[in-house]
């Protein structure tokens, strides 16, 4: 039986974590009593979501003191995110609850007012300590997802082995004094860099060298956060029943010749693999199949994500299906029990469409409050914004004059087919087939009033065109919104990623017939955006 204990307080996916380990040649077990903490000769602590609901949980599981008490006894302990934020005396996130006290400091949240929060996606480490027996390198970057971080100061720094700076503020980004190894990024998700230091703590005694504390951080001008590339498979069933990835051509993903016949690109498990290997940064799995009368435990996707989760660590996106769902049984499943079940799977964010659009009209109608009970509301509140896209299909709708229309326009130009010089951005719901008289503007701000966390900007205009992002479109919503977007359709060449990141502020950019195609790899897209000067992950295929 392993000695390698898991400790699974109940939020988020950990399926990832496992299938690290596993990948790493260990096994190990999770965490169903208290008494199981203290048999533990190795504990690793993962988590996602709030603050607060960590340490209700550890409480509600008479977790606490055990864990005290194995963290005092000096075997090895591992906390990642949530599980590095808990050691810490109390957090902005939940003023009034407490954390374990292990280290005196406070958990605070960024500032939005000059940065995307939350900080999502590859930044750097940089060493304060020399003689670490960690797998530490400057030069590579790891996976963040987190708006609260412990601010670095001087009386942290025998706590702390490494720090990273986002905008203008350094944080601690790795704890690591005597027996105790903790990272606020999550190694799982870092490709074979964070598998290589996964594994380091897997190999350790536990046992400090005391190494010799470096000066003090200084801030730089700018910060490592890397722009990201993320690879999207819309998966659905084809005519003989297969599930396919396919791709449309302004949203209809059917053979206009070979009998109408769905496209076939590929399977999805091989695909993400593939992309994975090119230096991906993210997958995205959209499943455009309804899979009405399948039980909710049977969903297919899920069963993609398992397998996925096996051998990709990057981070799993899923999109689609995400709302209440009612099984043949007539079991009836919340969109929190759905995305519930898809964390378990291997996914790190949910990605919501047509049910956002719901929500938001049922909010402007109500008054513009919050009901706190749409999807949006209750995945944020159990595991954070960071694990909530919202997935915006907008069309362009062309006026001549601004008091045309209430909604909010651009002036563009790309005049429409009658010279207007003024466009609306008007929301779809149901794959694009139906219109709805909400705008992009009100959409996005209001999600992020609801919890959201991301942006998943698509355009209907610009889908399986190939000529490029839209480039006004990307800047409108950017400028409207403080936490993260990502642009979407219409890359058809390497040099539409490097338009999109130097005219807009976009923090990642989507694609997915040119790769499925091989028409422009990954890896000619990141080459390209390097010798531009704009930041991204380098490739690193080596555990």
């Amino acid at each position: 039986m392993s000695e390698l204990y898991l400790l699974d307080y109940g939020a988020g996916n950990v399926r990832s974590l496992v299938n690290a380990i596993t990948r790493l040649g260990y096994q190990v077990q999770p965490v169903n009593h208290p008494d199981d903490i203290l048999k533990a000769k190795k504990l690793i602590f993962p988590g996602v979501g709030a603050f607060g609901s960590a340490m209700t949980s550890l409480v509600s599981k008479n977790y606490v003191d055990p864990l005290k008490k194995y963290i005092a006894s000096g075997r090895p302990f591992m906390g990642i995110c949530i599980g590095l934020q808990t050691l810490f005396t109390s957090s902005d996130e939940s003023p009034d609850v407490h954390g374990l006290n292990i280290i005196n400091g406070r958990v605070k949240l960024f500032d939005n007012t000059t940065k995307s929060v939350p900080h999502m996606g590859w930044n750097k480490t940089l060493k304060r300590k020399q003689g670490s027996a960690f797998s530490l390198s400057d030069d590579r970057v790891y996976y963040f997802v987190h708006s609260y971080a412990v601010p670095y100061t001087e009386d942290l720094a025998k706590w702390t082995l490494a720090t990273t700076q986002y905008g203008d503020e350094v944080f601690v980004s790795i704890v690591q004094k005597d027996n105790i190894f903790c990272t606020q990024f999550h190694p799982e998700k870092s490709g074979y860099a964070g598998l290589r230091i996964l594994r380091s703590f897997l190999e350790w005694n536990g046992v400090s060298d005391q190494p010799t504390i470096l000066c003090d951080p200084v801030k730089v001008s700018s910060d490592y956060l890397t722009k990201r590339i993320i690879a999207c498979l819309d998966v659905r069933t084809n005519d003989q029943g297969d599930l396919v990835v396919t791709k449309g051509d302004q949203y209809d993903v059917r053979e206009r010749d070979n009998g109408g016949q769905v496209r076939n690109l590929g399977k999805p498990v091989e695909l993400a693999r593939r992309y994975f290997e090119e230096g991906a940064d993210e997958i995205t799995f959209l499943n455009i199949t309804s899979f009405r009368n399948c039980p909710l435990a049977d969903l297919p996707m899920l069963e993609v994500l398992r397998r996925t989760s096996e051998t990709v660590f990057v981070p799993l996106t899923i999109g689609g299906g995400i709302r209440d769902v009612v099984d043949p049984d007539e079991k009836l499943h919340s969109a929190l029990d759905v995305a519930g079940l898809y964390f378990r799977s291997g996914a790190d964010k949910v990605s919501i469409g047509s049910d956002a659009v719901y929500a938001v009209e049922r909010y402007l109608e109500n008054g513009h409050e919050l009901s706190g009970d749409t999807a949006i509301e209750t995945i944020a509140k159990a595991y954070g914004n960071q694990a909530v896209v919202i997935s915006v299909d907008p069309r362009r709708v062309y006026v001549s004059s601004p008091n045309e229309t209430v909604h909010h326009i651009i002036k563009t130009i790309y005049p429409g087919p009658q010279g207007e010089e003024y466009c609306w951005y008007q929301c779809t719901v149901k794959g694009g087939r139906e219109g709805r008289d909400i705008d992009v503007h009100q959409l996005v701000t209001v999600c992020e009033k609801m919890g959201a966390g991301e942006i998943l900007l698509n355009c209907m205009d610009k889908d399986g065109t190939n000529s490029g992002y839209d480039i006004e479109l990307v800047d409108d919503v950017k400028k409207a919104v403080n936490i993260p977007v990502i642009a979407s359709s219409g890359a058809g060449r390497v040099e539409h990623f490097g338009e999109v990141f130097e005219k807009t502020k976009a923090d990642a950019a989507l694609a997915a017939g040119i790769f499925h195609r091989k028409e422009v790899p990954v890896a000619d897209v990141k080459n390209y955006l390097r010798e531009k000067g704009i930041l991204v992950r380098s490739p690193d295929n080596i555990l």
